[in-house]
């Protein structure tokens, strides 16, 4: 039977290494303006879908399982953090990787070795203490695929080890997130998101039942956004983060030109108005 882990301090008994270092939120905060700097000169615009914006959830512990498309996913997640700004976030990474980097584990991030026993038992291990540790109002960001999987798959499938770490908590809050970048009007891709229904923690649930769980809810919200991505419809979707718009070079300086002549404002959007 696993052990369920009481979200106060000192309930778990860890070793030194079982947390990340110490995140420091005056990196976090640069990184942060970093990233939204990188993401919008990159990509059109990052939007959220109306019916499906960042859910209310109760205190306690926060998991937020994500789809995992391509190598945006991270930087995506960054912005969408934005939203949740009184909980501090974490994520893990693969351990050589935070090797390269050893600045993110500043950020949040902390090492595991994907797809290994020893992996999977660090993670477990990390993310148990990030809740006990008097910080149970984290929240832990995990691309649970565990490998890039086109958003139209199916079934959905994730790597067990998110249920595995629901069964060791009392209390918290499960939140599917789906992920899809896709192109419209614009030369740069939409990156489109979508919150799914969360899932509470209730203790005596199995490992299988929450991966059931977890698998049904992000499948229906990546159907979900699947329609809102095939209907073109901007007004179906919040922007979070405005982009790149128009083609450039010497089309944009005609269509500038053009404008001045007829006295017009100039839209450099290929398409319709961001948010029409």
């Amino acid at each position: 039977m696993n052990r369920l882990v009481e979200i106060e301090p000192g309930s778990v008994n860890r070793r030194a290494e079982d947390l990340p270092r110490k995140r420091s939120a005056r990196l976090y905060h640069y990184f942060f303006i970093y990233v939204s700097r990188y993401v919008s000169k990159r990509l059109h615009a990052v939007r959220i879908a109306r019916e499906g914006s960042l859910p209310l959830t109760p205190p306690g512990p926060l998991l937020i399982v994500m789809n995992h498309p391509s190598w945006w996913d991270p930087l995506i997640g960054f912005v969408i953090a934005d939203l949740i700004p009184d909980r501090e976030h974490y994520a893990p990474i693969d351990s050589h990787a935070l090797v390269k980097y050893r600045f993110f584990e500043r950020l949040g991030f902390f090492g595991i070795e994907p797809r290994s026993v020893r992996g999977t038992r660090a993670f477990l291990r990390i993310c148990e203490s990030i809740f006990a540790e008097g910080r149970p109002e984290s929240a832990i960001w995990i691309t649970a695929q565990g490998t890039f999987v086109d958003p139209r798959a199916r079934p959905v499938t994730i790597r067990p080890g998110v249920s595995r770490l629901a069964t060791r908590l009392v209390r918290g809050t499960i939140l599917p997130l789906a992920i899809e970048l896709t192109f419209w009007e614009e030369r740069s891709p939409e990156a489109l998101t979508r919150f799914g229904k969360p899932i509470a923690i209730v203790p005596g649930t199995s490992s299988d039942d929450y991966q059931r769980l977890i698998e049904a809810e992000l499948e229906a919200a990546l159907d979900s956004l699947a329609q809102d991505s095939i209907s073109r419809d901007p007004a179906r979707f919040e922007i979070l983060l405005k982009g790149r718009s128009g083609v450039g070079g010497i089309y944009d300086i005609w269509r500038r030109l053009k404008s001045w002549i007829t006295l017009k404002r100039f839209r450099p959007e290929h398409g319709r108005e961001i948010g029409e």
